[in-house]
């Protein structure tokens, strides 16, 4: 079986069309396509269903990509080893993180990264969902819990505390919270439908519900939340690095327990001695003691 239309295969099974399979990997649709159906005439078998909104696998795509995931895998990891083996750390790395922190932690202090290794290309991938980095979705991930597969390295980076915020013109007209049974008289602005590893920190959706108050407002984003915030609709909790310097925001202080979570940096245990991954972790990791928030 031919190894680049198989991994062709695996790149399209992933993305769920050929056009996102196209951007992924910068190949014009017709030679993915091309090499997908060359596979499809030397397996002798249909692997996808074609479909106006996409591609879908088989019955027997699923069987060959379950049967081959391993060997992919093995081989991307070999490619990658082969590109450290050089001097100077170089090549592509991937790191994912939530949109929130990326935007308003990671990516400001990514300067010196760049400056230093030139030679790597650094891509961000900024999303809610967890990327699979056993499955190598990406490289690394920077995430809000401790990883439970056992495959995966970890290090604790720092700690995100979480508060209640609100406007000045909004605590004008509404006044200021002391407790959380004052929130039966404010606009609350929640998470809504948080991801399961976010749950934790969704404290102001559980005390609607106890209080039986109907929320204004949902949004499933922290920078959405912290829009909404700024812009006076109501009161939402938010960590507090997403806030930094930010003056026109003022904390709201209750005598309670509010979140707090760990941050972890982690990557697959294949990729413990990569020289791009050795650079970027020490690079983190010096940052995260600057953590102040």
């Amino acid at each position: 079986m031919d190894w680049d239309r198989l991994r062709i295969f695996h790149i399209v099974a992933d993305a769920g069309s050929f056009s996102h399979a196209s951007e992924e990997i910068n190949t014009s649709q017709s030679a993915i396509s091309r090499q997908i159906s060359n596979l499809e005439y030397e397996v002798g078998i249909p692997l996808f269903h074609r479909h106006p909104r996409g591609l879908i696998l088989t019955e027997q795509g699923e069987l060959l990509y379950k049967r081959t995931r391993n060997i992919v895998d093995i081989i991307k990891d070999a490619e990658f080893e082969l590109i450290d083996s050089k001097e100077r750390p170089s090549g592509d790395l991937s790191v994912t993180t939530t949109v929130g922190l990326g935007t308003n932690w990671l990516t400001p202090r990514l300067r010196d990264f760049t400056s230093r290794f030139p030679e790597i290309n650094l891509e961000l991938r900024l999303t809610d969902a967890e990327l699979d980095v056993g499955m190598r979705e990406a490289d690394i991930a920077i995430r809000f819990h401790k990883p439970q597969q056992l495959d995966l390295i970890q290090r604790k980076l720092f700690t995100v505390h979480f508060h209640l915020y609100a406007s000045p013109d909004y605590l004008d007209e509404f006044g200021t919270p002391s407790k959380a049974s004052d929130l039966k008289n404010h606009k609350i602005v929640t998470y809504g439908r948080a991801p399961d590893y976010l749950k934790e920190i969704n404290w102001l959706e559980k005390i609607t519900k106890e209080y039986k108050i109907k929320p204004i407002l949902k949004i499933g984003n922290i920078k959405g939340l912290h829009m909404a915030v700024s812009n006076s609709i109501g009161i939402a909790m938010l960590p507090d690095y997403l806030i930094g310097q930010d003056d026109s925001l003022i904390r709201i202080s209750f005598n309670e327990k509010l979140p707090e979570i760990d941050t972890y940096l982690t990557y697959a245990e294949e990729r413990r001695n990569s020289k791009r991954i050795a650079v970027f972790r020490e690079f983190i990791v010096e940052k995260g003691k600057e953590w102040s928030f």
